[in-house]
């Protein structure tokens, strides 16, 4: 596993050969993220760890020949320390609890878009840059590093190009929707252009404010539609 914060390496796993790379192309999109080889089996996913030594692990639970979280203790027996991903059409909760409790840092569920890996990814780097710099003079060290990127910013800061005011409007078009709302209803309601809204949408759901599901038309791509998480 690297130490750099310059690049993160990443193992893609999935046993659909069209589909890994798919998500190769997802994760070479986001910045530090490089793709350093891809595994179709459980064999082959704890073959490559041991060979290429990537920091994480993009990791399908619906293999051949073991189920994902099955490979997870076999990389640790190993001494791999590499961090793992889950991606994976497991809706089953005792999937999701034994993702948690084998440390995985994330649980997305297919099918996905590039918009939805991207904030994670992003998260996931915060997180670990913190893991990899803190030093831990005191509890309030440790509850920041705990808290990582998963946490909104410290007192409401938004991200250069969001302001307060519009992010105001974008929450109270998810507030009033009635059930779901798109990216280019919520710019309707409240006058912006469909990408700004999508922007602050993006932001909602990548702090956990936000739910986003797919809805799917007879053609093009599934339409993202966003709710409010309570």
């Amino acid at each position: 596993m690297t130490e750099s914060a310059d690049t993160i390496d990443v193992l893609v796993v999935d046993d659909d050969f069209m589909v890994a790379r798919v998500h190769r192309t997802f994760v070479e999109r986001v910045a530090p993220f490089r793709v350093v080889g891809t595994a179709h089996t459980g064999e082959q996913a704890i073959e490559a760890v041991d060979a290429l030594r990537p920091d994480l692990v993009l990791l399908d639970l619906y293999l051949p020949d073991l189920f994902g979280l099955d490979v997870i203790p076999r990389l640790r027996t190993a001494g791999h320390d590499c961090d793992v991903m889950v991606i994976t059409a497991a809706r089953e909760a005792d999937a999701v609890r034994g993702a948690v409790r084998q440390g995985v840092v994330d649980y997305l569920l297919k099918p996905f878009d590039y918009e939805d890996l991207q904030p994670r990814l992003e998260r996931y780097a915060t997180q670990r840059g913190r893991l990899l710099t803190t030093v831990v003079r005191g509890q309030a060290d440790v509850d920041r590093v705990l808290a990582g990127a998963f946490a909104p910013p410290a007192g409401g800061a938004l991200p250069k190009g969001l302001s307060v005011e519009t992010a105001q409007l974008v929450e109270r078009a998810l507030r009033e929707a009635d059930g779901t709302v798109s990216a280019a209803e919520a710019a309707t309601a409240i006058g912006i252009s469909r990408v700004s809204a999508r922007r602050y949408l993006e932001y909602f759901h990548a702090t956990g404010h936000a739910d986003v599901s797919l809805r799917y038309g007879t053609a093009g791509r599934p339409e993202r539609r966003y709710s409010r998480r309570a």
